[in-house]
């Protein structure tokens, strides 16, 4: 039995100064004890279009198990690998590289693949960002074949679109999470999207119609108090960190969820890196040619010190926002949690927010 001692984040969004005692397990959490570190559940990141050189898009079972390890290192201890806009031919592939993965990657040795997050294709022509054309209504042979996708656990779509809120109801029929975003949506459209089932706004402020005072639009939900987290992407760079205050003093802790959206750039030396396929890096950030964002480079733990340091978050909240509600919206019910009998996947950080341990399922990565 191992023992950690310090302020553990509760789900709540509090910090207590207590023990937990784990194998693979959470065995016990009592209060009390010493120590300055904090221990929080792994983070579980929703968005990971890439990293260390790794494109999902091109990745194999056992890149995709590399990119898996490489998370884990750095205190993501679930993850949903995303695809993006592409022919169903090709998103049907990366389906079949995922779905390998799961089964091929160890347990207790890299972030675990929970499943697919579909990025597109049936998202707004008017809202692509970095998105190629190949744009389509979720309806057809293209949707339903994306239905028998049976590791498709999230899929971003623009709830605007013909034919959406019948996916939507279809989608979470089959246990499939569905966000909203790439979208032109109205406030309306939005809110029936929610009603429909919705229960996600993808990279609030990015690809996604205009905040406006007299058209609030998808943004005006994704602030509202609603059944649905909003995700947000915390590089300082997709959102000033003032807008990620905003949208945190809106929804609370409780109603945020950290993505780092991050590309194959990420965990590279970008001076040796400065540019692969179409994009490059710029200004912190992936960019195509036109200064177009295509995606970050910070992981997860970057994300949590920046709403920490510039945010006016607390640790605990923090760890809310990028452990425990990813776990709650995807149905990952013993993750994201310090508590008896969940699933030992546990950080220790310094007081400076050092990673210092990585536990997955009670194993100390090294």
């Amino acid at each position: 039995m191992l023992e950690l001692s310090g302020l553990l984040a509760r789900p709540d969004g509090s910090l207590v100064q207590g023990r937990v005692s784990f194998n693979e397990r959470i065995d016990s959490v009592v209060s009390g004890g010493a120590g300055g570190d904090f221990i929080l559940p792994g983070f579980i990141e929703l968005q990971v279009n890439g990293s260390h050189g790794i494109d999902v898009m091109t990745a194999t079972a056992e890149t995709l198990g590399a990119l898996a390890r490489h998370l884990g290192r750095e205190g993501t201890t679930a993850c949903l690998p995303t695809a993006v806009t592409s022919p169903i031919d090709r998103i049907e592939k990366v389906h079949s590289a995922i779905t390998d993965a799961i089964e091929q990657t160890p347990q207790n040795d890299a972030a675990s693949i929970l499943g697919m997050h579909l990025e597109g294709p049936f998202i707004s022509p008017k809202r692509l960002g970095a998105h190629p054309h190949l744009n389509l209504e979720p309806h057809g042979d293209a949707f339903e074949r994306t239905l028998t996708m049976r590791a498709l656990k999230l899929i971003t779509l623009a709830p605007e679109l013909q034919g959406a809120l019948d996916a939507i109801r279809a989608l979470t029929a089959q246990g499939v999470v569905v966000s909203m975003g790439h979208t032109d949506a109205t406030l309306d459209e939005a809110n029936a999207a929610i009603a429909a089932g919705a229960r996600m706004f993808t990279h609030l402020f990015n690809a996604m119609r205009p905040l406006n005072h007299r058209d609030p639009g998808v943004i005006a939900a994704a602030l509202a108090p609603s059944p649905a987290y909003a995700a947000i992407i915390p590089d300082g760079v997709h959102v000033h960190p003032e807008m990620i205050r905003l949208a945190i003093r809106s929804r609370g802790a409780a109603g945020i969820i950290l993505t780092t959206d991050k590309i194959v750039f990420a965990g590279l030396d970008t001076a040796q890196s400065e540019t692969i396929g179409r994009a490059r890096i710029e200004g912190g950030a992936a960019r195509l040619a036109d200064g177009t964002l295509a995606g970050a480079i910070i992981s997860m733990l970057d994300g949590v010190r920046l709403i920490v340091e510039r945010c006016g978050v607390s640790v605990g909240e923090a760890a809310m926002m990028a452990s425990t509600n990813p776990a709650r919206v995807v149905g990952a019910g013993d993750r994201g949690r310090i508590e008896a009998g969940a699933r030992a996947d546990l950080l220790v950080l310094g007081p400076q927010l050092d990673l210092k341990a990585v536990f997955i399922a009670g194993r100390e990565l090294k």
